[in-house]
C-alpha cells in the first residue's frame, strides 16, 4: 500500500546524502514504529512520506501514485502529526468546519468519541487557544484520527500527555485502528508504545538496520536476565542483574523490550542483520 522505493536525499546545504536508495514497504492492518537517535533522518523520512520533501531520487508512493505529486485523492488519505503544533484562535466547532472537508471520511462521531477516551467531553465550543499544551495535544489527536486516513503518521505523539493520558493514546490507537489503515509513529519514548505495535523499524546514519514484524522480534530474540551459557547481543545492568538480549532459544518467548531492542541494534547491527536475514 505505502512504498519507499529505492530513495535518495540531501540537504544542499549540509552536504552527504542522508538517505541512499532506501527501500521500505508498509502495509495495511499493521502500526510501524520508527525508532532512531536524534538526527538519524526520522523527522526526514516523514516528511518524504508525506510529499512534502523532494527526493534527489526514487520515490514514495501511496497504491502506486507519487505522494510528490500531492493529487488530492492522495493528500486526502495521508494524514501528519508533526511533533510540534499549535492550534488557531477558534472554537472546536469552527476548526471542524474548516479542516474536516479535506478528508472525505472524516466523521463527527468518531471525533466525539476520541475526546471522550480523552476525557475531554463533547462541548463543540471550546476555545481551542485557551487549552493547556496537553489538551491541544488530546484535541488534535482526536481529530486526526477521525479523518479515518488510511495513513496515519506521528511524530512523538506522547509528547505533552501525563501519565494517565499516555494510557489514554494507546487505547485511541487500539480503537481507531482497522484492517484497512497503516500507522507510523516515530518516538523517542518507547516505553509508551511498546504494547501497541506491529512492527519495528529502526534507523542509524541513516540506515534501516532492522525491519521487522515484533512476532519475528520475539521468535528470534529473547530479552531477559542473563543466564549461564549466553553470548548476549547487548547487556543493561539492573538491581536485580544483568539483562541481556540474545538470540531466542528453541521455544523461547519473551515479552519485547523496544529500548533494549535498539540498543542492541544500534551496538551490534551486523549480528542483527545477519540474525534476522539468517532465519528469512
Amino acid at each position: 500500500m505505502f512504498s519507499l522505493n529505492n530513495l535518495s536525499f540531501s540537504y544542499k546545504k549540509r552536504g552527504g546524502e542522508l538517505f541512499h536508495d532506501l527501500s521500505l514497504e508498509l502495509t495495511a492492518g499493521n502500526v510501524y514504529g520508527l525508532l532512531g537517535k536524534n538526527g538519524a533522518g526520522k523527522s526526514t523520512l516523514i516528511n518524504l512520506m508525506c510529499g512534502l520533501l523532494t527526493p534527489k531520487s526514487g520515490e514514495v508512493t501511496l497504491d502506486s501514485v507519487n505522494v510528490r505529486e500531492r493529487l488530492p485523492k492522495t493528500i486526502s488519505d495521508i494524514y501528519l502529526i508533526p511533533e510540534e503544533f499549535d492550534l488557531p484562535h477558534l472554537t472546536l466547532k469552527q476548526y471542524v468546519s474548516i479542516n474536516s472537508p479535506f478528508y472525505p471520511n472524516f466523521s463527527i462521531a468518531d471525533l466525539q468519541r476520541y475526546l471522550d477516551i480523552f476525557e475531554m467531553g463533547g462541548n463543540m465550543d471550546v476555545k481551542l487557544h485557551s487549552l493547556s499544551m496537553g489538551q491541544k495535544k488530546k484535541v488534535f489527536l482526536a481529530f486526526a484520527f477521525a479523518t479515518n486516513t488510511r495513513v496515519l503518521i506521528m511524530d512523538e505523539p506522547t509528547n505533552g500527555l501525563d501519565i494517565p493520558s499516555k494510557s489514554q493514546f494507546r487505547k485511541l490507537v487500539a480503537t481507531g485502528m482497522t484492517d484497512d489503515k497503516m500507522m507510523l509513529i516515530s518516538t523517542h519514548q518507547v516505553r509508551d508504545i511498546s504494547e501497541i505495535l506491529d512492527h519495528v523499524t529502526i534507523l542509524d546514519q541513516s540506515k534501516v538496520l532492522l525491519n521487522a514484524p515484533i512476532a519475528d522480534v520475539m521468535s528470534r530474540l529473547a530479552f531477559r536476565p542473563m543466564q549461564e551459557g549466553d553470548q548476549p547481543l547487548f547487556v543493561q545492568p539492573s538491581v536485580m542483574g544483568s539483562l541481556v538480549v540474545v538470540p531466542a532459544r528453541p521455544d523461547e518467548e519473551t515479552a519485547v523490550d523496544l529500548e533494549m531492542l535498539f540498543n542492541a541494534t544500534l551496538q551490534n547491527p551486523d549480528a542483527i542483520n545477519q540474525l534476522f536475514n539468517a532465519s528469512k
